[in-house]
């Protein structure tokens, strides 16, 4: 068994520069498990900077002098959140309030359409739609006791994001304006001999650029295709169900899956079983049809080729450890696994044996 394991350490950490690349990743790894909640809004500007910067050195090739095209660029980032904050956010907190003061009334449709179905399937007893009527009826009398506790325990939740709303823009602004200096900061704490981690970082930093823009783009036109839709087809909460839907696309496979339940049960109880619901679902899987295959393969020029089910495990393994930023970027880690272990150094199993006296 120790020749196993020293034969399999020699083939995979003889070489420094793949020592050095898991010391790095064990430290890297660890801070961010320890005190990712601590550093939330400092981890959160490091992403909207890098996803930022790649205007910045748009604007910078087009002869416009760094500092002022970060300025731009902020100053851009900062109408945005606040059109999103004090223009998106109450529409769509207005329809959230709404929907839950409904949601009794649709549980009541849903007990209502649950006691005819003894009288349409004979192996449906009346036993069982009355178990299952009876824990909607629990659902309906817990629902105001659920909406009140809700709205209380988010009062120190909103004091935070009213804290992350302030610290937030101020880093994004010094991460673009300083980002030499940061970077040649964080590279004098790292070993001189770091050949491989560079050549790792090179490969995935124009992968993980092309894949946080890429996403962003992704999200807006697909919500924004999905409102108009739903708008047209004059669906109630049409902009909470196209905010669903456009952050379901950081889910692959399954966030389409997932988000087709609310539509689907907001356009029945709207709509009942008839042409308006089959519609509904029907433009709802254009728009997936036409991301998949059509959205997805414009913006992303560098597609990842990772088999589903990798995907769908990078997402359960990642979600559940930072769970909104891990499932965000659980297929730029998977990526990065991937890269990993087709750039670590290898001795061969020749040399990697010890030679037998």
């Amino acid at each position: 068994m120790l020749e196993v394991l020293n034969s399999w350490y020699r083939k995979y950490f003889s070489d420094p520069q793949a020592v050095i690349l898991t010391v790095i990743l064990v430290v890297g790894f660890t801070v961010v498990l320890t005190m990712g909640k601590m550093l939330t809004p400092v981890l959160a500007a490091v992403v909207i900077a890098y996803l930022l910067e790649g205007i910045v050195r748009y604007l910078q090739q087009h002869k416009v002098p760094r500092l002022l095209a970060v300025i731009l660029v902020f100053i851009a980032f900062f109408v945005f959140v606040v059109f999103l904050f004090f223009g998106m956010v109450p529409v769509l907190s207005s329809q959230v309030a709404s929907f839950i003061r409904e949601m009794p009334q649709l549980l009541s449709v849903a007990r209502d359409s649950l006691m005819q179905l003894p009288e349409y399937y004979d192996y449906i007893s009346e036993k069982q739609v009355q178990d299952i009527t009876d824990r909607l009826d629990r659902e309906i009398a817990t629902t105001g006791q659920q909406i009140l506790t809700i709205s209380l325990t988010s009062i120190p939740g909103l004091i935070t994001m009213l804290v992350y709303l302030i610290l937030m823009p101020l880093l994004v602004f010094f991460f673009l304006k300083d980002k030499a200096p940061i970077l040649n900061w964080f590279s004098s704490l790292l070993p001189q001999e770091r050949s491989l981690a560079s050549r790792v970082w090179r490969d995935m930093d124009l992968q993980l650029g092309n894949y946080v823009r890429g996403k962003f783009w992704e999200i807006l036109i697909v919500g924004g295709v999905t409102y108009v839709s739903f708008a047209i087809l004059e669906l109630k909460y049409a902009i909470l169900l196209a905010a669903l839907v456009g952050v379901s696309v950081l889910v692959p496979y399954i966030g389409a899956a997932v988000v087709t339940i609310p539509v689907a049960l907001v356009a029945y109880f709207q709509f009942g079983w008839g042409m308006d619901f089959a519609i509904v679902l029907i433009v709802y899987g254009i728009i997936q049809a036409l991301d998949g295959n059509v959205l997805v393969p414009l913006l992303f020029s560098e597609v990842v080729n990772l088999h589903p089910i990798a995907i769908i495990v990078s997402v359960l393994v990642f979600g559940g450890i930072w769970g909104f930023w891990g499932v965000f970027f659980a297929i730029p880690l998977a990526t990065l696994v991937n890269a990993l272990l087709r750039a670590w150094p290898r001795v061969p199993e020749a040399d990697a044996t010890p030679e037998e006296s």
